[in-house]
């Protein structure tokens, strides 16, 4: 005879979800990006925020050219995650992604791929195709990494609006006296064929030839009475030290500093001066033995002519030197006297411009290739890096080299093409940073450029806050900017050249305008093809129309101004064009951070950002550089395809951005390990929420058990860390405190304490509902905490939470409110959970050893101090279920002691637990007189736990 046993597992509320233990991420994403753009998700944000509070977040455009690589995918999440968050807390949180178009990186791609000799208006039209195919590749790129914004309606700086927009922001510069048109040496990539702003400079080492020159004396008889002699026995020389020989064919002066003592030393080779702190290197070096004749100040020996070292080997040569007094001559290194080339060095042309030189006698060989002009003497059609050999030994014929050697320097390189630069005297158009009178100006702003950027600088907040010291440093220090170039596919500068004077026409300010319009119209082909006598008349045959282009950083850090005051209103604060953030990268600072702050405060007197925020570069797990060559570029749709995207957004949540962000395959295998532990503490959310109607079935806060009151107590206090965070742009402290909630605070205590009430107990009983009401309100809490970084995840999951309603978001929602947080029980209940963590320990200690199984099998005698005991004591027999053991006894001790024995009694089939009332019901008699209440009477009743 045989007994049907029956099946109780089939008894218990076992938890249910469609959604899946696995994300299978690289297939599913693209749904849901492809959902949020069917359903314009994007558009119901808005709607939903319509009137509320705005945060505005300024994209600061990435470059259109080539694929996104790592950085750009961390610096788009980054941003997207921050709106998010900003939206979640109620803000109408727009975000409107941008890209640069113009300059030359696309240009030379264009050189690149039909060659160099492109008329203007080729070059502009396939510019202009080339970068609306790079938008569109990289906008995919963008939007398959969960980043929400208004891609339909992006900005552009090559859109036609933008273009004017651009034109009238730079005739507010000239009506407000910050622009000027001067020649100045300015650097020069000979790779750019065009001058370079500071921001687009860059140091690395270069290995350079350095020199001594000597220079003789035009008038011995004038330099033996500066030294208090009566006349020089031999011939006398000055000598320069430099390290671009290149530049001494257009030597024009020597500079001597006012107060340094020079001496006058006697050598088999001559008399030298020299300064006298350099005499014994200088002699050294030169490989010579000398004595010092006599000193003099450096004062004494101004306006003493010396002549070029090369004037008795060129006629071209044969012309003077003289000396002039200035600061910048040391005797820090070299020989205390500098050469001056005022069309090769900044300090070089002030120098010589302050004592009288006019800037037509500026003599300038060098050409925008970096070749010197065929007219030259001796070394002309030569590329100067060439030159400087063949300079050295026309020197050293000459008689006039005394030492040549290679030193590794630090030298200035331009940022695209990693080349080395010069300074190079052109006439350009600059911003002006200090006092003076820019052209046309209808206004006299009372502070100068500088002072007011210093003073926004002061008003700016700064994540994190050393960017504040980087920036002023920068603004402090650097001189006038230079926004024109010598390009094709750019902004104009709409001005007419009169051909005689090199002045701008009077009626610049009106042309300017008239360019704006023309330009919005029709882009800035209109002014590369407009026939200047349409504007001119007879006047047209005296003026050169402008072919220069605006600096592409005038182009980005003018974008505040048609984005936020043009373009998309809707996403800008009304009082003002300030966005409260600006996010870029820490090189940033010397560009977009840097020309936004310029232009905005030319134009209003204040930053356009209230917040700057900088992040680290990508670097591999050993610090490195990326580099295809070293192997270990990590590309973000190799991830995307392979792990998901929201592999990605969770590295660049889980990581501090303010240093450097590292990453490589076993970084992301951790990266993988987290999002499953968050994953699968969710699944448990929503699985055991899913027979669950809050609406019918929640039960009131103040009748919720303790256990229960105590969690959301811990979940409030939680969330109050978490968007603290959020407001300080911090989420790797968010990402950190997330994992070891699910794997400490629910999996390792509170969804471990509550599995027996939730799957054991009757379905609608009190136990029951209380833990599920909780459960509830953590999955509304927790899943607005991560939708701002797993963002994909937790749409997904909402949807199933919700009930799958077609087009309601997450982001739509406002982070869950709760109760004012209760530290009493907090306290209470933090301390009981030591004691557990206690009791663990002790039924590992014997589970090792062999005598019990799991914890249910475990009798636990707990031994309390006073206060303690009191504590337990709260818990009545509910104690048992807070350290899940089948049975939990108290004593009074001195301490805590746990004594841990195995249970005698039988275990119940359906719950596990070890009880004296297993088979008290004769009908079912592998259960235990619990479950048989729960199941068929009127169920136990819970007060804790």
């Amino acid at each position: 005879m045989t007994t049907d046993k029956k099946d109780y597992r089939a008894t218990l509320n076992l938890p249910d979800t469609p959604f899946p233990m696995r994300g299978d991420l690289p297939k599913r994403e693209p749904g849901w990006v492809k959902a949020w753009e069917e359903q314009g998700t994007y558009q119901r944000l808005r709607e939903a925020r319509a009137g509320a509070p705005k945060f505005v977040l300024h994209d600061g455009p990435p470059y259109a050219n080539g694929q996104i690589h790592i950085g750009h995918a961390a610096n788009k999440i980054l941003k997207d995650m921050i709106v998010k968050a900003r939206q979640l807390e109620g803000y109408d949180a727009a975000y409107i992604p941008g890209w640069d178009c113009h300059g030359l990186p696309i240009e030379n791609q264009i050189e690149k791929t039909f060659g160099r000799g492109l008329q203007r208006d080729e070059v502009q039209a396939k510019s202009r195709a080339y970068a609306g195919e790079q938008i569109d590749a990289q906008r995919q790129d963008f939007k398959r990494l969960g980043v929400l914004g208004d891609w339909s309606n992006p900005y552009r700086t090559m859109d036609f609006k933008n273009e004017a927009g651009e034109i009238r922001v730079l005739k507010r510069l000239f009506e407000r006296g910050f622009v000027y048109r001067g020649l100045k040496p300015v650097y020069w990539c000979f790779d750019c064929g065009s001058s370079l702003a500071e921001f687009e400079i860059e140091y690395q080492d270069k290995q350079s030839p350095a020199v001594d020159v000597a220079f003789l004396s035009a008038e011995p008889a004038k330099l033996a009475a500066a030294f208090g002699l009566s006349k020089l026995d031999k011939e006398a020389f000055t000598v320069i030290w430099t390290t671009t020989p290149w530049t001494i064919p257009a030597n024009q002066a020597l500079n001597l500093n006012p107060d340094l003592i020079y001496a006058l030393v006697d050598t088999p080779r001559g008399l030298f001066m020299i300064a006298e702190a350099l005499v014994e290197k200088c002699l050294s070096r030169w490989q010579l033995e000398g004595s010092v004749l006599a000193t003099t100040v450096g004062k004494n020996l101004a306006g003493l002519n010396f002549k070029h070292p090369l004037a008795h080997v060129d006629a071209g040569y044969d012309r003077l030197s003289p000396v002039y007094l200035a600061d910048y001559a040391t005797a820090d290194d070299g020989t205390g006297v500098v050469h001056s080339a005022p069309a090769y060095g900044l300090d070089d042309f002030q120098s010589c411009v302050a004592h009288g030189m006019a800037f037509k006698d500026i003599i300038n060989p060098v050409q925008g290739n970096g070749a010197y002009e065929t007219e030259l003497p001796l070394f002309g059609g030569m590329h100067i890096w060439k030159a400087n050999p063949v300079i050295a030994q026309a020197l050293e014929d000459a008689g006039r080299l005394l030492s040549h050697v290679k030193i590794t320097h630090s030298y200035p390189h331009c940022w695209r093409h990693k080349t080395p630069v010069i300074y190079r005297a052109a006439a350009q158009w600059f911003v002006r940073m200090d006092e003076g009178e820019g052209l046309f100006a209808t206004e006299h702003p009372e502070k100068s450029l500088r002072q007011t950027a210093l003073e926004a600088i002061d008003a700016t907040s700064f994540y994190p806050e050393n960017g504040r010291a980087r920036l002023r440093d920068m603004i402090a220090g650097r001189p006038d900017w230079c926004i024109s170039r010598q390009r094709s596919w750019g902004v104009p500068l709409p001005i007419f050249l009169h051909k005689d004077s090199g002045l701008a026409h009077p009626n610049t300010l009106d042309f300017i305008e008239r360019a704006a319009v023309i330009v919005e119209a029709g882009g800035v082909e209109a002014w590369a093809k407009l026939d200047p006598a349409e504007w001119l008349g007879a006047e047209a045959e005296q003026y050169s129309k402008g072919s220069d282009i605006l600096d592409v950083w005038f182009d980005s850090g003018s974008t505040f101004q048609h984005v936020l005051k043009g373009s998309h209103l809707g996403a800008a604060h009304a009082e003002g064009p300030e966005a409260d953030l600006y996010l870029e990268g820490h090189d940033q600072h010397r560009g977009w951070f840097h020309s936004s702050l310029l232009i905005a405060c030319a134009l209003y007197g204040r930053a356009p950002y209230k917040g700057l925020l900088t992040h680290g570069f990508v670097v591999d797990g050993q610090g490195r550089k990326m580099s295809k060559s070293v192997g270990n570029v990590v590309a973000p749709q190799t991830v995307s395809d392979k792990m998901g995207a929201e592999i990605i957004r969770l590295w660049c949540a889980s990581t501090d951005y303010s240093g450097d962000l590292g990453l490589d395959e076993k970084i992301l295998a951790r990266v993988v390990d987290a999002y499953r532990r968050i994953r699968n503490t969710l699944r448990f959310l929503l699985a055991n929420t899913s027979d669950f109607d809050a609406a019918k079935d929640a039960v009131p806060l103040d009748q919720l058990l303790e256990v229960d009151r105590y969690a959301m107590a811990r979940a409030a206090e939680l969330q109050g860390e978490i968007l603290a965070h959020f407001q300080r742009y911090e989420f790797h402290p968010v990402v950190a405190k997330l994992q070891v909630y699910c794997s400490e605070d629910l999996g390792g205590f509170y969804l471990d304490v509550l599995k027996d009430r939730l799957y054991t107990t009757a379905p609608g009983s009190l136990a029951r509902r209380s833990a599920q009401t909780v459960l509830w309100h953590l999955s509304h809490a927790m899943l607005r905490w991560m939708a701002p970084f797993l963002s994909f995840t937790a749409e997904e999951a909402w949807g199933v939470f919700e009930g799958g309603h077609e087009g309601k978001s997450i982001f739509v929602e406002t982070y869950w409110k709760f109760e004012a947080v209760d530290a009493e029980l907090l306290a209470k209940w933090s301390r009981i959970r030591e004691i557990r963590e206690a009791v663990n320990r002790s039924i590992e200690d014997v589970r090792k050893a062999g005598d019990v199984g799991s914890s249910l099998q475990a009798d636990v005698l707990v031994g309390a101090p006073a206060a303690d005991l009191a504590l337990l004591q709260t818990l009545g027999d509910d104690l048992k279920f807070v350290l899940i053991t089948s049975a939990a006894t108290l004593t009074e001790a001195a301490e805590l002691t746990v004594t841990v024995t195995p249970s005698t009694q039988l275990k119940c089939e359906r719950c596990w637990h070890y009880r004296a009332d297993v088979g008290t019901n004769a009908e079912h008699p592998t259960i235990c007189g619990r479950c048989d209440s729960n199941l068929h009477g009127s169920g136990e009743t819970r007060l804790v736990a």
